[in-house]
């Protein structure tokens, strides 16, 4: 799918905030950043899901689609994408993970980025917790650019994480699993 808009400044000369799309952004006194740029009903449970992993303690930034119908045509590509207030938090997160969704019938969550001992860390976190998960070292979910949103922090590496659609569904309809999901990412970063 080609994007409809290459920049935020496109995206908001043409679509009204906050009626198509809102930005939420909770600032707290920690080095970690979680971030769903793709939230809403542009890629569906990852504002929930990166919520859940930022808890009550680390960063977090939500761009969402409020749209009835039509929100992927809200959707900027990771290497391009340049809201302002995403930008202002990525510069003071020391580790960033970002949240995104793909399609997948299998309940799977995809690790790539920069940041490989923090991307096997999470693996290996969510995989003891009985999910299903694995590193991507290439291609267009391994969030190996170092122009993809993961890799703008401090550091300039970080974690993308891509979760298939299934494993999606299952944890915007069960609290146990979200829970028990966000805590094997969040404990691979302390």
């Amino acid at each position: 799918m080609t994007d409809r808009y290459a920049t935020f400044a496109e995206l908001q000369a043409h679509e009204r905030y906050p009626v198509d799309y809102r930005i939420r952004v909770v600032l707290r006194p920690s080095p970690v950043g979680i971030f769903a740029p793709h939230g809403g009903g542009i890629e569906a449970g990852t504002s929930e899901i990166a919520e859940a992993i930022a808890g009550d303690t680390d960063n977090l930034y939500c761009f969402e689609g409020l749209k009835r119908s039509g929100n992927g045509a809200l959707h900027i590509t990771s290497a391009r994408f340049d809201e302002p207030k995403c930008l202002a938090l990525l510069s003071i997160c020391e580790t960033v993970i970002t949240v995104h969704g793909l399609a997948g019938d299998t309940p799977f969550t995809f690790a790539g980025g920069l940041d490989l001992p923090l991307r096997d860390a999470i693996v290996t976190h969510l995989t003891s917790a009985g999910f299903g998960a694995g590193a991507v070292t290439s291609g267009r979910v391994s969030g190996t650019d170092p122009d993809n949103i993961c890799n703008r922090g401090l550091r300039r590496q970080g974690v993308q994480l891509e979760i298939t659609a299934a494993q999606r569904l299952i944890l915007r309809t069960n609290r146990r699993q979200l829970a028990a999901f966000a805590v094997a990412v969040r404990t691979a970063t302390k």
